[in-house]
Formats: C-alpha cells, sequence, structure tokens
C-alpha cells in the first residue's frame, strides 16, 4: 500500500484546511488508517484514526471538536477536515493505514506511511 498526503499549506488562526490522503493497492480500503502529526523539535502525535468501515472513529483530545476524519472507500481517499485551526497545530501530517480493520492511536501499529504534508498555522 502507497499513501501520498496533500492538502496542507499556510492558513490564518481560526482557519481551515482539508487534508486528503489517497491510498493505492487492492486491500486499502480494508484498512483502518489514520492521521498523526509532528512539530519540529516534538515526537510525532497522535491526531485521529478512523475504523474501515468509518464507523469508529477516534480523535486526540486537542483536536477534538475541531477536526473531523472521514474517508471514501469507493475513492480509496481519506480526508481530515481540520477548523479553527490554531498556530499550536503546526506540524507536518502524516498519513497512515494499518492491516487491520480497526482503529488505533499508536503509530507503532500501523504498517504504512505517507510522506507528509506541511500545515502552517499563522497567529
Amino acid at each position: 500500500v502507497q499513501l501520498q498526503a496533500s492538502g496542507g499549506g499556510l492558513v490564518q488562526a481560526g482557519g481551515s484546511l482539508r487534508l486528503s490522503c489517497a491510498a493505492s493497492g487492492r486491500a486499502a480500503s480494508r484498512y483502518a488508517m489514520g492521521w498523526f502529526r509532528q512539530a519540529p523539535g516534538k515526537e510525532r502525535e497522535f491526531v485521529a484514526t478512523i475504523s474501515w468501515t468509518g464507523g469508529s472513529r477516534s480523535y486526540a483530545d486537542s483536536v477534538s471538536g475541531r477536526f473531523t476524519i472521514s474517508r471514501d472507500n469507493a475513492k480509496n481517499t481519506m480526508y481530515l477536515q481540520m477548523n479553527s485551526l490554531k498556530p499550536e497545530d503546526t506540524a507536518v501530517y502524516y498519513c497512515a493505514a494499518r492491516r487491520v480493520t480497526g482503529v488505533a492511536t499508536y503509530s507503532r501499529y500501523y504498517d504504512f506511511w505517507g510522506q507528509g504534508t506541511q500545515v502552517t498555522v499563522s497567529s
């Protein structure tokens, strides 16, 4: 499975962005997926995860209520709608997939990673 993240950019605080993660591979639509982020000088952290059906989702406390994860299995694409962005959301955002159908919040449970897309929120 190959993952391609896109949609990052520069936005002012309070603004919105939508990230996309396109997955290739026959089984990709059956995999749970997630978003992680890494700010300069910090460790990679969990943002959101979604099961293969989309019926189960989980968010980090820091983004709950502002970010929404979704997926379109017909297009093999996952999304992260980010609203009310804050400067502390600035990071490289990575999409990931795991070979099972259920959600996971730890990066070590993911088998495939995209290249990352930069999100910068100015104050």
